[in-house]
């Protein structure tokens, strides 16, 4: 396989791995559309830590079993959580919060991404860690 097609496949599997994770972003927001306008941005909080759950574990599942191929890492990684969660959507939400209801509203939702986020990789990872090994 030349180092082009080789490129090529890596660009297609994360694009569709994009589609996929962008695809389930939106039905969570479908799911939880109350919470996500005009609330605390629910719904991308919950995108965001489950994706940071799942990285965690998938992290540390191919810490302890060895490295996925490079072809499902791009689908998983870069395309399919890509796609998931989202930063962009989170600055957006802070900013609003922050306009409509005051500095700490927003200073207290954005620390608990960040807080959750972290905390939620982290678990991911020692969860799997037990679990394989």
């Amino acid at each position: 396989m030349s180092l082009l097609s080789a490129s090529m496949t890596s660009v297609l599997l994360a694009g569709l791995g994009g589609f996929v994770g962008s695809s389930l972003r939106y039905g969570v927001a479908l799911l939880l559309p109350a919470a996500s306008r005009g609330g605390f941005g629910v719904a991308t909080v919950a995108v965001n830590v489950v994706g940071c759950l799942s990285i965690g574990v998938i992290t540390q599942a191919m810490a302890s079993r060895g490295a996925l191929s490079p072809h499902l890492t791009v689908f998983l990684m870069v395309g399919l959580l890509g796609g998931f969660t989202t930063f962009s959507t989170f600055g957006h939400e802070t900013v609003e919060m922050w306009q409509q209801r005051g500095p700490s509203v927003a200073a207290l939702v954005a620390a608990a991404h960040v807080v959750l986020g972290v905390g939620a990789v982290w678990v991911g990872r020692l969860a799997t860690q037990r679990v394989l090994n």
